[in-house]
């Protein structure tokens, strides 16, 4: 038994980095339908994004002075306008963007352009020599083709649709409010602007980390500093103080878990897997979001499904499948 008991311990040890990405990805996949719902019910996205880090900035920061007090290393002015940049780059102008966008077109749609992200991570990152890819060792192979057929797949997912997939039952559960797709043009500009930011926002973590090595404050911080930055935006863009009540409904649950979840447990947990495994691997799991997005919108939004999107994405997981393999190998021979 004891055996048995050390086996499934060192088997979870080793993917406990995979097991978390999974996680987040349902997390963040859950957090799309949420998300629209609430903006369809009249929230306005800037100051979503608002009170969201102020949740997250309040939930964590406790658990981080607490947890990591003796770990934590001084915050000198040059570490925390680094961490001020960190903010920007991947909460505050990230999340705006990228939430604007949501309202501008669609939760599938938008899934599907975040995936563009890991290729972006992955060239980024051998550009700067934080990646290696040697492309004549089969980890090095592994990697850039894994890369390049997962960008193939969101392609594919992104601009072909193919055949209609019809729902036979019909809508589990339905999204109620007024459907709000403003601008299709400038929804995705904000999108790929987003994932430019975020991935550079990945990169940047591994290069905080190694002078900030505590993840929980630096989460913290960023929530609160990214809180900061947003509120100010937000004022500029919406005038209305009506606009900031936020009533015991759909705005408020939505709220507490974007903030609560993603914004305060997902970062933590993707801080700790890009220092255990590289920011490549973090971005890699974005397309497995995407897929599910479009299953939940399939089979309980009651959606349309379209043979572009499978294959698409059975060819995002083939590369997927690739790229961690090339990096389970580095890991193996270093």
């Amino acid at each position: 038994m004891e055996p048995k008991l050390s086996q499934i311990r060192g088997i979870y040890k080793r993917f406990k980095p995979h097991i978390l990405m999974v996680f987040t990805q349902i997390s963040y996949a859950l957090l799309y339908f949420f998300t629209e719902a609430s903006f369809n019910h009249g929230m306005n996205p800037h100051i979503y994004v608002t009170y969201r880090l102020v949740v997250a900035a309040l939930i964590m920061s406790p658990f981080a002075y607490f947890l990591e007090r003796k770990a934590r290393p001084k915050l000198t002015w040059a570490l925390f306008l680094e961490i001020f940049v960190l903010s920007i780059l991947g909460v505050s102008l990230t999340l705006n963007m990228y939430f604007a966008s949501l309202r501008c077109t669609s939760p599938t749609f938008v899934a599907a352009m975040l995936n563009n992200i890991a290729a972006l991570t992955f060239i980024i990152a051998v550009l700067l020599r934080l990646e290696i890819a040697d492309i004549k060792k089969a980890r090095g192979k592994a990697k850039v083709a894994g890369t390049i057929i997962s960008l193939a797949g969101v392609t594919i997912i992104t601009f072909y649709k193919g055949t209609t997939i019809r729902n036979l039952w019909g809508a589990l559960i339905h999204i109620q409010g007024r459907t709000i797709h403003e601008n299709q043009l400038i929804g995705s500009i904000l999108a790929v602007a987003s994932c430019v930011t975020w991935s550079m926002w990945y990169i940047m973590q591994a290069v905080t980390l190694k002078k900030y090595p505590a993840q929980l404050s630096l989460t913290a911080w960023m929530c609160l500093i990214g809180g900061a930055q947003s509120a100010v935006f937000a004022v500029l863009m919406e005038h209305k103080s009506e606009a900031w009540h936020i009533g015991f409904n759909i705005d408020l649950w939505n709220i507490i878990y974007s903030g609560a979840i993603c914004s305060g447990l997902l970062i933590f947990i993707q801080l700790w897997c890009t220092e255990e495994k590289g920011p490549v691997f973090v971005a890699m799991f974005n397309p497995l979001a995407s897929i599910m997005v479009a299953l939940l919108a399939y089979f309980v939004f009651g959606e349309r499904m379209y043979t572009g999107s499978i294959l698409g994405g059975s060819i995002v997981i083939i590369g997927l499948y690739l790229l961690l393999w090339g990096k389970e190998n580095d890991q193996g021979t270093s």
